[in-house]
């Protein structure tokens, strides 16, 4: 039985990490974070992906406000969006030069994010942009 669900378990990362819906593992480790951990706020730390993909999550609160924030680099740029109970609530773009990171971050008023689930795409202009994300809910 346990062997059953080992496999089973490993099927379904298998197929989240080829449909880019894996957990964000660091692609080298000598690399420097570009976003640290956002601590006691944070609903959500990526501390480094390569190329497209997001997060979705939930635990988020009405009465707070919300802040995402992206960092990235590697030459390219990287178009961000949110959505809150399917409506965007957030979108941009950030510049990703190559040797430094750029930042961008989106700051939204309580009840803009709705309670709950929500979630987040990042689309990379090329496979080799890293990038790193936060979300907050600052109290």
């Amino acid at each position: 039985m346990i062997r059953v669900k080992k496999t089973v378990a490993l099927a379904m990362l298998t197929a989240l990490g080829a449909a880019g819906l894996g957990s964000a593992v660091p692609a080298a480790a000598a690399d420097a974070g570009l976003l640290p951990h956002p601590g006691p706020d944070g609903l959500v730390w990526v501390e480094e992906f390569r190329g497209d993909g997001g997060v979705a999550s939930g635990g988020a609160s009405e009465g707070l406000p919300t802040i995402l924030t992206v960092a990235c680099e590697g030459g390219g740029s990287v178009r961000v969006t949110m959505e809150s109970k399917g409506t965007e609530v957030a979108a941009f773009d950030v510049d990703c030069p190559a040797g430094s990171a750029g930042v961008g971050s989106a700051s939204m008023d309580a009840g803009v994010v709705r309670p709950g689930d929500f979630t987040i795409v990042v689309d990379a202009s090329a496979q080799n942009v890293r990038w790193s994300l936060t979300v907050t809910q600052p109290e």
